[in-house]
């Protein structure tokens, strides 16, 4: 090649062009410079098939091609070689039917939510780059693939009528495992095909509505669903799994598996072992949640909530543990809701109590330490929902209520004075008892309000009204 000659430079060196059926496509491929620029010839080629050859005239410094109507045989990859004595220069087409890829929307109001404790469901929204480039959209095919695994599920979205441009698609992803992340997959289909694909990440979090419908925390998470750790307390509960258990543990005493029986599974529970003393407590407290703003002019009753946990409290040094109502006011005040202690067996159980915050709240789960290390207290898969709880429990006392009966029928001004110093002494026992009982509506017979024994004494009896 001679000094003064050099290989033809030509625009553009590559280009996409995406095209539906039946439309036309017209490619241009344009000189920049050349030398000699008298002789240059040009020929397009698709697949090395040539389609059109020819040379340029001194007023033009481009070359075309245009396909009237794309068809099936039309999709591929033209180039146009233009040619002088130095060499050859090259434009190259990519002629497709390939859709655009979808754009994920991420500003989906309350995306994520929860219908059953161990699994969760997401709100997947999109819109459409350039719904009219190509032939209509049939299909969605959605890939998804849990996180840390290989497989992906697929299955696909139908596609009714055309898609208008920034249109606003929704599809609900459900059986999502809590506290598993997913990543999703969205390619959209035509007639040519697959089109380019669009990947994001679900994360799972506790949502928590600035006006509660529904909360649950099993703890599967690090984040422990915005529970934090009373500062003010002696020590801090614990998040664990059977599986993790340090070899060292106590025996005889907290949960194998958390409440579904999984060793994998994570709950929260108090290590009660040295350096822990006796009556130390330990305090949960949930994040803050909102009661919905009163109207001023209709009287109606403070809203009713459901609070529902979990326990497992297994150890003859059992404790106490308590569920406390925080309000939040002019002064923060708490409210005893619920409370149980000593051994309950080698078994989960649940707890439900109705509580009625007239302002935001939060509620505490308070374990208290026993006499001896056999003492750890866990709970697991704790909810609040709106509305009175359809099966409260109020566990204070470890006595059968078959005992109390005969006791609870005695129960009058008269009667306690001559009662025994013996007699009196077991009826603190069985105070908790009567309120629960009065509270689900099973007074003693003949009688509307039950009188409580609360304050005994040698020379001073005095009594509580419910």
């Amino acid at each position: 090649m001679s000094p003064t000659q050099t290989l033809p430079t030509v625009e553009p060196v590559y280009m996409e062009m995406r095209q539906g059926l039946g439309r036309p496509v017209v490619m241009t491929c344009r000189v920049l410079r050349a030398h000699p620029s008298r002789v240059l010839r040009f020929e397009w080629l698709l697949s090395n098939r040539l389609l059109h050859a020819g040379a340029f005239d001194a007023q033009r410094d481009e070359t075309e091609y245009t396909i009237r109507n794309l068809n099936r045989d039309g999709w591929g990859e033209y180039t146009c070689n233009v040619i002088n004595e130095a060499g050859a220069g090259k434009c190259t087409f990519q002629v497709t039917g390939k859709a655009y890829p979808p754009e994920f929307y991420y500003d989906t109001y309350s995306p994520l939510w929860q219908n059953r404790p161990r699994v969760y469901g997401f709100k997947l929204q999109w819109t459409q780059m350039n719904p009219n480039a190509v032939d209509r959209i049939v299909a969605y095919r959605l890939g998804i693939r849990q996180m840390g695994l290989q497989r992906w599920w697929e299955q696909e979205i139908p596609v009714d009528g055309a898609i208008n441009k920034g249109e606003l698609m929704t599809h609900n992803l459900t059986e999502l495992i809590k506290p598993e992340s997913y990543e999703v997959r969205l390619t959209p289909i035509t007639r040519f095909g697959e089109g380019d694909s669009t990947i994001r990440i679900v994360t799972y979090s506790a949502p928590i509505n600035p006006h509660l419908r529904e909360f649950h925390c099993s703890f599967e998470e690090e984040a422990i669903c915005m529970f934090t750790q009373d500062k003010n307390d002696d020590f801090d509960w614990t998040r664990h799994s059977a599986a993790t258990r340090d070899t060292k543990y106590t025996p005889n005493t907290g949960p194998s598996g958390d409440r579904s029986g999984s060793k994998q599974g994570f709950y929260m529970y108090i290590e009660t072992s040295r350096p822990r003393k006796e009556d130390e407590k330990a305090r949960l407290v949930s994040p803050f949640f909102n009661v919905a703003p009163k109207n001023p002019y209709v009287i109606t009753n403070p809203p009713a909530y459901c609070f529902g946990f979990f326990y497992h409290m297994y150890g003859k040094h059992i404790g106490t543990l308590n569920a406390l109502l925080k309000q939040k006011g002019q002064t923060t005040s708490e409210a005893p809701a619920w409370s149980l202690n000593g051994n309950q067996g080698e078994r989960w159980k649940q707890a439900k109590v109705s509580i009625h915050p007239t302002s935001s709240f939060q509620v505490v789960l308070e374990g208290i330490r026993g006499k001896g290390i056999e003492g750890d207290i866990a709970i697991d898969d704790v909810t609040l929902e709106e509305g009175e709880c359809r099966d409260p429990s109020h566990p204070v006392s470890n006595t059968p209520l078959c005992l109390l009966r005969p006791l609870l029928s005695e129960l009058h001004a008269p009667t306690l004075a001559r009662w025994t110093r013996s007699q009196l002494q077991v009826s603190v026992h069985i105070l908790p008892y009567m309120a629960a009982m009065h509270h689900l509506g099973d007074d003693p017979p003949g009688r509307s309000e039950v009188t409580l024994l609360s304050v005994i004494s040698e020379a001073n009896i005095q009594t509580l009204r419910l």
